[in-house]
């Protein structure tokens, strides 16, 4: 009787997706991201805006943190799966240096990188335990916590992406694939999908099987970061 009590209140299940578990938090990081980065442009001076902004990323990166160390104190923490070397847990541990720094080059790689990269992520989510799981949380404060903080560096430090920035981030994603090749040969390892697709339904599912969902996706990134690019275009050129 406990056990059907507990789970009417904590869903600790697969999150399906159009699932209240799956539309909440969207929902709830939209309406924060709005009221955040308005208050900051028009109430924050700009050390009170960088700092807010850096306090942010830091939240996002001691969550990510947070998550690995209980894993780890749980005793059965593999590298060939848990490292956070996926590429939005990754920029979830680094994202500090960028909102430290607010280094250019830096924006221009991350920009693509965090919304090409979450917006799969978002639509399809791949969460095995939900609500209240520490994953669960995990999962939403990265992925629509990056997007925070590139939408406040756009409206807030009015950073801006060139053409060129969609070809810089491809390259450095190259770089980035390359790596995880070689990581995932040497721990016989899945990062990045570049072995096999994610158990849950995603967008690769309609790309075909290995290998060719991934020269599916090599194919389609570069018009997916030119669409990214396109209202920057727009605006400036309006």
């Amino acid at each position: 009787m406990s056990f059907i009590i507990y789970n009417a209140f904590f869903l600790l299940e697969r999150v399906a997706i159009g699932s209240f578990q799956h539309v909440f938090p969207i929902v709830i990081s939209i309406l924060l991201g709005i009221v955040f980065i308005n208050f900051a442009k028009h109430k924050f001076n700009r050390t009170q805006q960088n700092n807010a902004l850096h306090v942010f990323a830091c939240l996002i990166s001691f969550i990510v943190i947070l998550f690995h160390a209980h894993k780890i104190s749980l005793g059965h923490y593999n590298i060939s799966t848990d490292l956070p070397l996926y590429l939005c847990s990754l920029l979830g541990v680094i994202i500090p240096i960028f909102t430290y720094y607010r280094a250019y080059w830096m924006y221009e790689v991350l920009l693509f990188w965090i919304v090409g990269g979450t917006l799969q992520a978002v639509i399809t989510p791949d969460i095995e335990l939900g609500f209240p799981s520490l994953d669960y949380f995990r999962y939403w404060a990265v992925h629509l916590g990056l997007l925070i903080v590139v939408f406040y560096a756009a409206f807030v430090f009015n950073m801006r992406p060139k053409l060129k920035s969609v070809f810089k981030s491809f390259i450095a994603l190259q770089i980035y694939v390359i790596i995880m090749i070689v990581i995932n040969k040497l721990l016989k390892a899945n990062y990045f999908y570049l072995n096999a697709k994610p158990e849950s339904a995603s967008i690769l599912d309609y790309f075909g099987d290995w290998p060719w969902y991934i020269v599916v996706v090599q194919i389609l990134v570069i018009p997916l970061f030119l669409l990214i690019y396109l209202p920057f275009y727009l605006t400036r050129k309006k």
